[in-house]
């Protein structure tokens, strides 16, 4: 059974906003067909967000990337019709038409995971960041999207950046990421 039974990453491209629905949609379909052997890991890549709602710190599962369920499978036989029969599934992504859907390369797995190999860990050191403290930045994204802000602190490291951002005449200090925010 295990000979030739090699799963490989794949991406399905699904309706955004019902990722985790499709997912458990999968998941019982796979298991009700007796596929489990195939399908390892059906997953939606998730980032916790930290928002504020009435005054509180709330955690929230925010999708990394909407309209997209990574799933680690051996896509024989059956499989791939299964999983793009379940509602709301579009397709497997860089599927060529009547083709088979392609697998998703090592470092692509890694990045989407979030393991970054060595090598591109040691490319990013030499990038220059580029923002600076003290410089105006208009976000781009979130909540507070259109609002314009300065760089008090920079974390190379996480890649985020502590903008203060006044929000109804006062200043809140919002923790954004390099992608979130633009310079003016």
């Amino acid at each position: 059974m295990s000979e030739g039974n090699e799963k490989k990453w794949y991406v399905v491209r699904a309706v955004s906003g019902q990722e985790n629905k499709i997912k458990a949609y999968i998941e019982t379909e796979i298991a009700r067909l007796g596929f489990e052997d195939f399908v390892e890991q059906v997953l939606v890549p998730t980032e916790k967000v930290i928002q504020i709602r009435n005054g509180k710190k709330v955690n929230k599962e925010k999708v990394y990337f909407p309209g997209y369920i990574m799933i680690k499978a051996n896509l024989t036989g059956e499989i791939p019709h299964i999983i793009k029969s379940v509602t709301n599934v579009i397709g497997f992504l860089g599927e060529t038409k009547g083709g088979d859907p392609v697998p998703l390369r090592q470092s692509e797995v890694n990045r989407m995971l979030g393991k970054v190999d060595e090598l591109s860990v040691n490319a990013d050191t030499n990038v220059a960041i580029p923002f600076n403290i003290g410089e105006t930045v208009k976000v781009i994204d979130g909540p507070f999207n259109g609002f314009d802000g300065t760089i008090e602190k920079i974390n190379e490291e996480k890649r985020k950046l502590e903008v203060m951002v006044k929000i109804f005449g006062r200043k809140t200090p919002l923790e954004l990421s390099y992608m979130q925010v633009e310079k003016v």
